[in-house]
């Protein structure tokens, strides 16, 4: 049923309440989750996945080939599979051997190109790929539930379900790369397709598909052991594999370097929120599902393990908060006006910034009709946002960083503490690093990533400038063009900033870490450091043969207990 546009929409949130570090690390997936924008258009488009090749052997080698089927295009997994040295196994990014490597071919391959990518994928980042391929990935077993499962459907029976429970993947990704690395295909060769224009759709699809060959490898595995007595996988047992992924600091800076694309997600889920919130009413049938939604919720945080104390922490806001919130909605009048709304100001006060950020999730459970169409909003032409108006006067400028950046203003930069890291890039691997500035000689190789240090110090240079216009304040001053071009993009896009000290000794890179991952649709985030973290992916989502019959979408929650 079609739900009116609210004719109010309630304000949203402001850049200074949203944008800031700790409140980012603690965002969960929501509706507008790139995994589940996938699936729904799979599931709607009617996309069709067949396994073409599996030359797998007994001792897990060889390859397999997966291959979507699009209305109007078809894309292929092709996966090279490793009996792997369990010396040689490793998730850190040295890693030069893996128990699994994968590509996303754009078409379906011939044998000649199954043939180069053998040669290539298996080696990575010391291989070359083409423009036919559109990632590059790789993945290892979680070691002990995969000789468990083997073992179990090989003798004829079924895993244990509190060992899956614990871990909840049977691989997990150490690297999922995409957009022209290693030669890949630059993300321009694909955005104007409708299926890729959503941000993510190449990784996503990647890793569903990796899903589908993990537990077809697992049960091909167990029947290659036991021939006569291997089953496989019961479906429920079956779906509640994810995919895992391990995620460090080389993600963390993306969020400074893509102000843009930055704004676009986080506008999207404020507007979804705003939306909800504004509705005038609710109807019986939306306070039940989200009566229920909560209940998941509750579910979902029971069975989320970490033991980190940071994110032990977290949890223990996260299950006082839905506790607290269930026993407010016994007695919440959600049938008076503006229902959601009220919710919203109710927690703003009520809960922590856990509870309060799982409660943006939930409103926007029962209105899809409101809130899935913003998925075509979350894309963006950066190259647009790029250009430094040269026009604009310096007064101007000087405003806009003193609204912007004011949190910045006030911090004393000269403190060791408050300018304790630096960003830089690993020569190896040519990859993001944190390191720390007076302990280690790296100052030099600094990347400009501490937006509010260098806004500081374009306000000292604009204070002594006697020039009118930007364009003559960077022809001054180039060492400040990337700060006046973000200050310009952030006069525009409201969201694209961070409001916090990326530099400062207080840093958790897992708080940008989180904000990025929750919009890939992570679940389980589990920090293994300040500075890395495991996750699950489609965990609970039907496989590509249950798509046309099951639900796309309502999956990431766990099931309420029939009666």
């Amino acid at each position: 049923m079609q739900i009116d546009m609210p004719a109010a929409i309630a304000a949203m949130r402001q850049p200074d309440q949203v944008m800031r570090l700790d409140r980012m690390g603690s965002f969960h997936q929501t509706r507008l989750s790139f995994m589940r924008i996938l699936l729904r258009r799979m599931k709607a488009e009617g996309w069709r996945v067949e396994r073409r090749q599996f030359d797998i052997d007994a001792r897990g080698t060889g390859t397999a080939v997966y291959t979507a089927h699009g209305p109007q295009r078809s894309y292929s997994l092709i996966a090279f599979a490793n009996d792997l040295d369990p010396e040689k196994r490793s998730d850190r990014v040295i890693a030069t051997e893996w128990d699994a490597t994968f590509t996303l071919f754009d078409g379906i391959p011939a044998e000649d190109d199954i043939t180069r990518l053998r040669a290539n994928v298996p080696r990575q980042e010391a291989g070359r790929i083409s423009q036919s391929e559109l990632s590059l990935s790789r993945a290892n077993r979680s070691v002990r539930l995969w000789d468990h499962v083997v073992a179990a459907l090989a003798a004829g029976g079924q895993p244990d379900p509190g060992m899956i429970e614990d871990v909840g993947y049977l691989m997990r990704t150490t690297a999922v790369y995409g957009s022209g690395k290693f030669g890949a295909a630059d993300r321009e060769a694909t955005s104007g397709r409708p299926e890729f224009q959503a941000p993510y759709q190449v990784e996503m699809l990647s890793v569903y598909l990796t899903r589908a060959f993990v537990m077809d490898l697992v049960e091909d595995m167990a029947r290659q052991r036991a021939p006569a007595t291997a089953v496989p996988l019961e479906a429920g047992l079956r779906r509640s594999f994810g995919i895992g992924n391990s995620t460090g600091l080389g993600m963390a800076p993306y969020l400074l370097n893509h102000p843009a694309l930055l704004h676009s997600w986080i506008a999207a889920r404020e507007t979804a929120l705003s939306r909800v919130r504004g509705l005038p009413v609710a109807a019986a049938r939306h306070i039940d599902a989200f009566r229920k939604i909560v209940a998941r919720a509750i579910l979902h945080a029971e069975g989320w393990r970490s033991s980190h104390p940071i994110q032990t922490a977290k949890l223990a806001d996260l299950r006082a908060d839905l506790a607290q919130l269930s026993a407010h909605l016994q007695d919440a009048d959600l049938q008076g006006a503006r229902p959601w709304d009220r919710l919203w100001h109710w927690a703003e006060d009520a809960l922590t910034l856990e509870g309060q950020e799982q409660l943006v999730s939930l409103l926007m459970e029962p209105y899809p009709e409101l809130v899935d169409e913003l998925a075509d909003t979350m894309a963006c032409n950066e190259d647009s946002h790029w250009r430094i108006a040269g026009g604009m006067t310096c007064a101007r400028l000087r405003d806009a960083v003193q609204s912007i950046y004011g949190w910045a203003l006030d911090i004393d930069w000269t403190a060791p503490g408050a300018n304790a890291r630096v960003w830089y890039v690993s020569e190896a691997k040519l990859e993001p690093r944190l390191g720390e500035r007076y302990l280690e000689p790296i100052e030099p190789f600094e990347q400009p990533l501490s937006p509010g240090r260098d806004a500081a110090r374009l306000i000292a240079a604009l204070a002594s400038f006697d020039g009118d216009t930007v364009a003559a304040f960077v022809l001054a001053h180039p060492e400040h063009r990337h700060i006046v071009r973000r200050a310009q993009i952030a006069a525009r896009l409201p969201y694209a900033e961070i409001r916090g000290n990326t530099i400062g000794e207080g840093l958790l890179p897992i708080d940008m870490l989180r904000a990025k991952l929750s919009f890939f649709g992570a679940s389980r985030f589990d920090p293994r450091s300040d500075r890395w973290v495991r996750i699950t992916m489609f965990q609970n989502a039907p496989y590509p043969d249950e798509l046309a019959a099951g639900n796309a979408d309502d999956w990431t929650y766990p099931p309420l207990a029939t009666t």
